[in-house]
């Protein structure tokens, strides 16, 4: 069975740098044999967590918007590709909404002790990779980002197995000039298509 692919283009901009670093590594990823789907956030309407405690009782987020669908996704794929910019020293917003989302996926494990993804261990192991791009090489630009993603895989049980951070890529395109990034989320990809 092929392994499935998810990458989450989380910046507004649709061609954006970590856009372009998602499409990479899932293109490595089905030239591979993987299956491969991705979604661009800004394509998607979902609210940030109200921080109601609505999800306690049954362990899934009481707001109906498109955060289901794209939950629907991830706990469906084998492998996440997390792709989103730093905008002022942290995670855009329009990824950590969906993280806050996931707020859900804690109840279930910790308040009605449920397994968050069922029949995981008749699964193949969960893996994924973070990418991401800040305009300023200031020191620390994606520390904040990456503890961020690092909490949010392993609510869903997903093994973080890279992070790729790269400084000094601000406008549109800039990627394309950074020596070696396109290749490097290519390999990272293609390790990940081994079960």
């Amino acid at each position: 069975m092929k392994l499935r692919f998810l990458a989450l283009a989380c910046s507004p901009r649709k061609n954006g740098n970590t856009a372009v670093l998602a499409g990479q590594a899932l293109a490595a990823a089905e030239s591979a044999g993987c299956s491969t789907e991705l979604l661009h956030l800004a394509d998607y309407r979902y609210a940030p967590c109200r921080a109601c405690d609505g999800c306690f009782p049954t362990g899934r987020c009481v707001l109906q918007d498109d955060a289901g669908l794209i939950y629907e996704k991830i706990l469906a794929a084998d492998r996440l590709i997390l792709a989103a910019p730093v905008f002022f020293m942290g995670i855009c917003a329009q990824a950590k909404m969906l993280i806050d989302r996931a707020q859900q996926f804690w109840a279930a494990k910790y308040i009605l002790k449920k397994e968050v993804i069922p029949g995981i261990k008749n699964r193949p192991a969960r893996r994924g990779i973070f990418i991401s791009c800040g305009g300023t090489t200031m020191p620390g630009v994606f520390d904040g980002s990456v503890q961020v993603v690092k909490a949010f895989f392993k609510m869903l049980e997903i093994e973080l197995s890279a992070t790729l951070c790269y400084a000094g890529v601000d406008k549109a395109g800039d990627i394309l000039q950074k020596a070696g990034a396109l290749e490097e989320v290519a390999e990272t990809a293609r390790k990940l298509c081994i079960p």
